[in-house]
């Protein structure tokens, strides 16, 4: 079952064509990765499903078969679409829990305090910050148990679908490699998770399904082996790195 699906979505910057007609389909209880150069238009595909900042100028965002197109965030929160950043975001001066909780009652506002207190006290346990930390202020931590605690907030929101923007920027190779349990655990929570990461490591190891953007366009899409041997995805990648040195 397709729990999310984009339609020929664009959005324009002036000029410039940030997302020009990208369109997929994202199955239920999957893991699914989305590559591209910088500048490809990875994090704006994730801003127009979401309407942080904006919504798309163009095509349709399909949530379990409803239109969801341009809806206010909260909303599409209580639905049960939540999405993390490539910058870690927190309440730098409340603690752990707090934000957690704070995650938890955005999430589900209709649900009991004690609700979803349980909530953000399992999330953040998921995602290995234990009650020691809990009293702990956000600014206080590093930058991977920061990356925790964001991953832990969109978690107590108790969402269907996570889209995650680059979760191991800025991580060192151990750090990498617990992230990947790390969303491996969540993904066995139930929840269907859609990917951007520039490390192809990362993405291989996780994605069942992996799509590749470049220009705002939809380079490949597929089995991700077959997906990265793609001539013209070497192409993309091999020519941002050149052009990068």
């Amino acid at each position: 079952m397709n729990l999310l699906e984009v339609r020929n979505v664009s959005k324009a910057f002036g000029s410039l064509k940030a997302l020009d007609d990208v369109s997929f389909t994202v199955e239920a209880g999957s893991i699914f990765g989305i590559a591209g150069p910088n500048g490809s238009g990875k994090s704006t595909l994730f801003n127009a499903i979401t309407n942080i900042p904006f919504a798309p100028d163009r095509g349709e965002v399909i949530f379990e078969g409803n239109t969801v197109t341009g809806m206010r965030a909260p909303e599409l929160a209580r639905r049960g679409l939540a999405r993390t950043f490539q910058r870690e975001t927190s309440f730098d001066k409340l603690t752990v829990f707090e934000n957690a909780v704070l995650a938890a009652t955005y999430g589900k506002p209709d649900q009991s305090s004690a609700v979803n207190r349980r909530n953000a006290e399992e999330a953040l346990e998921l995602v290995g910050l234990d009650r020691r930390s809990f009293g702990r202020l956000a600014d206080e931590l590093s930058v991977f148990d920061r990356k925790c605690l964001m991953l832990a907030t969109a978690v107590a929101m108790k969402p269907k679908i996570l889209l995650l923007d680059e979760p191991a920027s800025g991580l060192t190779k151990p750090e990498i490699e617990t992230s990947i349990g790390l969303i491996k655990q969540i993904a066995q929570q139930g929840i269907t998770i859609v990917l951007i990461e520039h490390v192809l490591t990362f993405l291989m190891t996780l994605s069942q399904q992996l799509l590749v953007l470049n220009q705002g366009k939809v380079l490949a899409s597929g089995d991700p082996r077959e997906v990265i041997g793609d001539p013209r995805v070497v192409e993309a990648y091999l020519g941002s790195r050149r052009h990068d040195a």
